[in-house]
């Protein structure tokens, strides 16, 4: 022991009197070496071990760092961790966010749901698929602190913590709603409530999950605060979490806000922003929980999106890299005992406690080496303080004392060898990379940065194109089943209600009500059409007018949806004009179909995604094609082959679908074999014969070979029905057959094929 103490003094003087040459993180680990000196022993031959890394890192010729860390810097910039798309992945998660409340505020709904996590955040690679948490508070409860803030009528929650609470986690216990006293538990259902033994009656931390998903009982010990949606290609996975909002900002996270002297960040205006947010409980118990059921955590995710937008982009790219040698050299051996939250809360106290100036890209490898070791210092002491709630270990509980030295010896090796083994990484090949830029092995052929970050910029253009039909979808589900007239009376004040949003509101709300208003004004020229044709007249200008003005939203639907309505009132060359203009739009190697009706859409054009990054969001006109929609009320505006669409489902089919599947009550279908269905149609009524043909030929051959189509099994059903125009019986059972191979239920071809047998029949 007093062998280490002078080892640790002489190098502590010889810090003292060396330039800022050496690294920061030499300087700082042994300050914290010393504190942490006791008598395992253990602990202490480890803490020999660090002082050998401190002194491998004081000797670091200090122009080898800063050239490393400008190449490894320059690989970041290369796989898509700059400025510019950082900031890009920031922009379409908060629209994404925006449009969300702009269809909650459409149905009476004031509750925000926010979108967080890396991807979100703009700490992501492509390698690193990070998924993305959805923030979802119940509009029904508020949480306490205390009874000066109960209110009349509403479902007031008091927080309370007894001596089994631990820091960072609370119990929530119902109050009255008519007098500011504690409920009883006449009337409750024990599922959702348990009465601990002081007699309070408390929520369980299933109530969420159990009142939103039906969860069985049997499941709740198996669940965590998240209800995951699996990933698919452009869109990751998906964790909703569930939570209850706080009136105020907890008292146990307030002394956060006072400020310690000399510090510089937070700066005052991001501690007032923190201040005045929002704060939240979800379900889910500590890892040394005695409240295990009933224990809620305190969630301060939208303090924690504030510190992370304000990082530099040094900043973000030694988090990119901390979770990166979490995934490659962490994980495979220690699998979810350090998350990323951990790496993300190591580094937010790292950038409070040292100056600014240290976090430049020149200097990466230093400030990566002394977020490593800080790592370290807190597995040392099995505490990783939470950023908000110091009090709230992270660590607790997460491993076991073997483990404990196992990780100590795997982070040491960390940090006395990171530069060697940052060229072991493999997420995005950033090892490889590095060494291509170094020239210290065979130069490999790796996609370029540039492809990289095009690819990039188009998957987040592809996932807005995505947001806005699945807006324009869950506001159509709302009126599925409404009037023509009531339909048509709802859009107009609907439209007319976003345009006044778009000239009053902040940027992003402009921008989403910009996005979204073209689709309502189709779908609201379109009902207008409808109510034309069924009361006998022709088209009017008013609907004309607001096709017009919906065209624009992508390359085909809108269009597709107007020469629907030309072609039903028999205009057959202005329907034939229009079709030639999108079929000469379309480049069907670039183009992708865009729906979420579906499990998932595969982006499998490389063209499609360079287009979009390169062009930037105007480009989506040119290569996004939405799913063309028709709700039963517009049935006028639709093909009879078309029409069957909208009855595909029986009583007992009915009983199988889920809530999200109300569309299948529309006729929909994608742009590019409805495209070649209405020539089709088209040119038979003009008798040309041989284009009709071609047109067919197009329709198999999109039907059968386009793996990004969502709506197959109808494109299949129209197939079908041209077969039999063209006497095909043969050929048109067996796309029937092939419709219902892909959906069993809720499917036009079970009708069809039953059509079809009748025709034979009765021809027979």
């Amino acid at each position: 022991m007093i062998l280490l103490f002078i080892i640790l003094f002489i190098v502590r003087r010889h810090l003292a009197v060396c330039s800022t040459r050496y690294s920061t993180a030499a300087q700082i680990t042994v300050q914290r070496a010393i504190v942490c000196v006791n008598t395992d022993k253990r602990q202490i031959h480890c803490l020999v071990k660090v002082t050998g890394a401190i002194t491998s890192l004081m000797f670091k010729a200090p122009e080898i760092y800063q050239n490393l860390s400008v190449k490894l810097s320059d690989v970041l910039d290369e796989i898509g961790v700059n400025e510019t798309m950082v900031m890009n992945r920031r922009r379409t998660f908060l629209l994404r966010e925006t449009m969300d409340t702009v269809k909650r505020r459409v149905f009476g709904n004031p509750f925000i749901i926010y979108y967080l996590g890396s991807q979100s955040e703009g700490t992501t690679t492509l390698g690193l698929q990070s998924d993305w948490d959805i923030l979802a508070p119940d509009g029904t409860g508020r949480i306490l602190q205390d009874w000066s803030e109960w209110s009349h009528r509403s479902c007031n929650l008091l927080m309370i913590k007894d001596e089994k609470t631990p820091p960072g986690y609370c119990l929530l216990q119902q109050l009255r709603s008519d007098v500011p006293v504690p409920d009883t538990a006449d009337g409750y259902d024990n599922k959702y409530w348990v009465t601990d033994t002081h007699g309070r009656l408390l929520l369980k931390n299933t109530i969420l999950h159990n009142i939103f998903h039906g969860i069985s009982e049997k499941d709740e010990e198996n669940l965590g605060p998240a209800r995951s949606i699996q990933g698919r290609p452009g869109i990751y996975e998906q964790d909703i979490v569930y939570s209850i909002q706080f009136k105020s900002w907890p008292k146990e996270a307030r002394t956060f806000l006072s400020r310690q002297g000399g510090e510089t960040w937070p700066t005052e205006d991001m501690i007032r922003y923190i201040e005045g947010s929002k704060c939240f409980v979800v379900g889910t118990d500590s890892k040394v929980s005695e409240n295990a059921g009933f224990e809620w955590r305190i969630s301060t995710s939208l303090a924690e999106r504030c510190l992370m937008f304000s990082l530099n982009i040094t900043q973000v790219k030694c988090y990119v890299l901390l979770k990166m040698i979490l995934k490659n050299y962490i994980n495979p051996q220690f699998e979810g005992v350090i998350s990323s939250f951990i790496c993300k809360t190591v580094l937010l106290h790292c950038i409070r406690s040292k100056h600014p100036s240290i976090w430049k890209e020149d200097n990466l490898l230093n400030v990566l080496s002394y977020c490593l070791l800080t790592l370290h210092f807190c597995i040392l002491n099995a505490n990783c303080p939470h950023f908000f709630i110091k009090g709230n270990n992270l660590m607790a509980g997460k491993f076991s004392y073997q483990k404990k030295h196992e990780l100590i010896e795997l982070t040491l090796n960390l940090v006395q060898n990171i530069s060697i083994l940052l060229y072991g990484i493999q997420t995005d090949d950033l090892g490889l990379r590095l060494q291509n830029k170094l020239n210290t092995i065979p130069q490999y052929d790796l996609l370029s940065g540039a492809l990289i970050n095009a690819m990039i910029s188009g998957t987040l253009i592809f996932q807005t194109a995505q947001n806005e039909s699945d807006q324009h979808k869950l506001i159509l589900l709302r009126i599925t089943h409404e009037s023509l007239e009531a339909n048509i009376q709802f859009l107009r004040k609907l439209v007319s209600d976003f345009i006044v949003y778009q000239r009053e509101g902040n940027d992003l709300e402009k921008r989403a009500y910009r996005l979204l208003t073209p689709l309502f004004c189709t779908s609201l020229g379109s009902m207008i059409a409808a109510y034309n044709i069924q009361h006998g007249n022709a088209i009017s200008p008013l609907a004309y007018a607001w096709f017009s003005a919906g065209l624009n939203s992508d390359l085909a639907s809108n269009r597709l949806k107007l020469a629907s309505v030309l072609y039903r009132v028999r205009d057959l060359e202005q329907t034939l004009c229009l079709l030639t203009h999108i079929r000469d739009k379309y480049e069907i190697d670039v183009v992708v179909p865009t729906c979420t009706c579906c499990d998932y859409t595969r982006i499998s054009k490389e063209r499609f995604l360079t287009v979009l990054g390169r062009h930037s969001e105007e480009a989506k006109r040119r290569v996004v094609a939405f799913c063309v929609r028709f709700l039963p009320s517009e049935i006028n505006c639709v093909p009879k082959e078309l029409q069957y669409e909208m009855f595909r489902s029986t009583e007992e089919d009915r009983v199988q679908r889920l809530e999200k599947d109300g569309w299948m009550d529309w006729a929909e279908i994608d742009s590019l074999p409805y495209l070649y269905f209405l020539q089709y149609k088209t040119f038979g009524q003009l008798h040309r014969y041989e284009e009709q043909q071609h047109a067919l030929n197009s329709l198999v051959w999109v039907t059968e070979n386009d793996r990004n189509l969502c709506h197959r099994e109808t494109a299949l059903n129209l197939l079908g029905q041209c077969m039999e125009q063209e006497n095909l019986t043969v050929d048109a059972l067996r796309f029937y057959r092939k419709s219902l191979s892909i959906r069993q239920r809720n499917n036009a071809a079970s009708i069809l094929i039953c059509v079809l047998l009748s025709k034979l029949i009765n021809n027979n």
